[in-house]
């Protein structure tokens, strides 16, 4: 048997999290939206919690020990607070995290130091493609070997920060299997775009990254499994969407309990009530599932890949149908700005193309 009871360092993180989330994120997040522009020091408030330091060991300039259950657990609880300032405290994580679990001891040394030591860097990944088929595992990007360099050729969407980024991992299909390659932020060939638009995240800058015949030496290919990294991003997207789905339920269920409609709360209502309670079913068996899969991953389990797949894509569905629900019971009042509900709803309709924007 295991538990999932947080032990005392975790509970800690756990809970300054929850102040940052409660106390900053939440406040900030709809004048983020609407001004597309994260302020600097919500970002580096954020990043100075250690959530990413806690997870790189000492070796490497952190002060812990990778564990992805405590990962899971801090992104759920920032989340709630707003999902486009949580992309933005973990990105440098797309990079420093593939490096710890696919990297070389060479490569660990000098490239997860200048991420971890210091203030918030721009340090991003590159996974997600502009394609309506795009698979990670069977990427358009490709990477092919010419002498001592791999020639890297494709399009990235969703990149976040990829302006101005001193360097990134670049995913790419090489000989059929997916590798991470380490790119410079300035290698000749790489090309960003304007910011792209979504229908949410407008507070997070999202980049399309095209590369075009971008040399990179041998060295800089990260030679390990790419499952283990996959999986990684898969609880993180999870963990995420369960906060943003605890938001919208909570917030629900409180306007629900004080609403009056034909003289009663309408939590009273039956409909009301059956909504709410299959909300909180579902919030809590998607996280139950992807904790499960988080303490799989870290126990080494060969069925965690699998256990990250499911509970990835239980999760936008999930995040999906509360947000959706909420609206539903604040009425008029969800489909308004002034309310919170509308922007987790859009929020929540992404959750099924985010994989590749947070790891934990």
């Amino acid at each position: 048997m295991y538990s999932f009871e947080p032990n005392e360092e975790q509970q800690m993180l756990i809970d300054a999290v929850a102040r940052y989330a409660k106390g900053d994120l939440r406040p900030a997040g709809r004048e983020a939206e609407e001004s597309q522009s994260l302020p600097k020091k919500l970002v580096n408030k954020g990043w100075e919690l250690g959530v990413l330091q806690a997870s790189v060991p000492e070796a490497y300039g952190g002060f812990g020990e990778r564990s992805a259950v405590t990962g899971v657990l801090a992104a759920e609880e920032m989340a709630w607070g707003d999902l486009a300032g949580t992309l933005a405290v973990m990105t440098p994580g797309l990079f420093a995290m593939p490096i710890l679990l696919a990297g070389s001891e060479e490569q660990k040394q000098e490239w997860i130091p200048p991420v971890i030591e210091g203030d918030w860097p721009k340090f991003t990944g590159a996974l997600i493609e502009p394609s309506f088929d795009f698979d990670p595992n069977e990427l358009k990007t490709t990477a092919t070997l010419e002498r001592d360099d791999f020639v890297l050729n494709g399009v990235k969407t969703m990149v976040p920060f990829a302006a101005g980024a001193e360097a990134l991992v670049v995913y790419a299909n090489l000989e059929g299997a997916t590798k991470g390659f380490i790119v410079p932020g300035a290698s000749d060939g790489v090309s960003v775009s304007e910011p792209e638009k979504f229908m949410s995240l407008n507070a997070l800058p999202l980049y399309r990254v095209t590369l075009e015949n971008v040399k990179i030496p041998k060295s800089h290919i990260l030679e390990g499994d790419f499952a283990p990294v996959l999986a990684a991003m898969r609880v993180a997207n999870a963990s995420i969407a369960v906060g943003v789905a605890n938001a919208a339920f909570e917030y629900a269920r409180d306007y629900a309990r004080e609403r009056q409609a034909f003289g009663v709360k309408i939590a009273q209502k039956q409909a009301i009530a059956f909504m709410l309670a299959e909300m909180a079913t579902e919030i809590e068996a998607i996280r139950l599932l992807n904790w499960e899969a988080a303490w799989m991953l870290d126990a080494g389990k060969d069925e965690a890949f699998t256990q990250a797949y499911l509970a990835a894509t239980g999760a936008a569905d999930m995040v999906m149908m509360v947000t959706d629900r909420a609206v539903q019971i604040l009425g008029g009042h969800g489909y308004i700005r002034e309310y919170p509900v509308e922007m987790w709803m859009r929020n929540g309709r992404g959750f099924a193309t985010f994989t590749g924007l947070a790891i934990v």
